[in-house]
């Protein structure tokens, strides 16, 4: 099985600041990654409704951190389990788990991949057209090459080698529009 991947909305940094939102489909799965800032929520619902998905049918939200830029519309998603680093919630339930290895479906599974935050987890999706890694450990294509808010330089490098080992076919990061990696990604 593959999972099918759309971007609801592209993310940018500059002046204003808006997530990258991915949905994933995966059987029963329907997954929205990163619903955080965007300049209306009809950036995610409208999309969403457009593929025929109410907010009511997602199943699971992934955070890729817990910056606001990336979670502050979670509520938008009244049935979901929150996935993040080290639990699953739901309601008053909190499981705890490590991210890494967790498997959503068969063609979904969580990474840790500390970078941008200690806390990073980067979505892998196999898709029909190969390999999709949702992850904040890119802004956007070109970086940038020394995140600003990365503690550690040298755990950011390791994550995104780490990734681009993985062969993705494309890369969807915290704040632009899918990518495909290549010899100028940063690392």
């Amino acid at each position: 099985m593959t999972a099918s991947f759309d971007v609801l909305t592209a993310g940018y940094v500059g002046d204003r600041v808006a997530s990258t939102v991915v949905l994933l489909r995966e059987g029963d799965l329907v997954a929205v990654v990163d619903p955080g800032m965007v300049a209306d929520r009809s950036r995610i619902l409208d999309p969403l409704a457009a593929l025929g998905v109410a907010p009511s049918d997602v199943t699971d939200v992934v955070f890729s951190h817990h910056h606001p830029d990336h979670t502050l519309n979670a509520a938008l998603f009244p049935r979901a389990r929150f996935h993040d680093h080290w639990a699953v919630y739901q309601d008053d339930v909190w499981d705890d788990r490590p991210a890494e290895g967790t498997h959503l479906t068969e063609s979904v599974w969580l990474l840790e991949t500390p970078g941008h935050s200690p806390q990073d987890v980067s979505t892998v999706a196999r898709t029909a057209d190969g390999l999709v890694v949702c992850t904040h450990l890119w802004w956007t294509a070109d970086g940038p090459a020394d995140d600003p808010f990365a503690p550690d330089r040298d755990q950011l490098a390791a994550a995104r080698q780490r990734v681009l080992a993985l062969g993705p076919a494309l890369v969807v990061p915290g704040h632009g529009a899918p990518f495909v990696p290549g010899p100028g990604t940063p690392v």
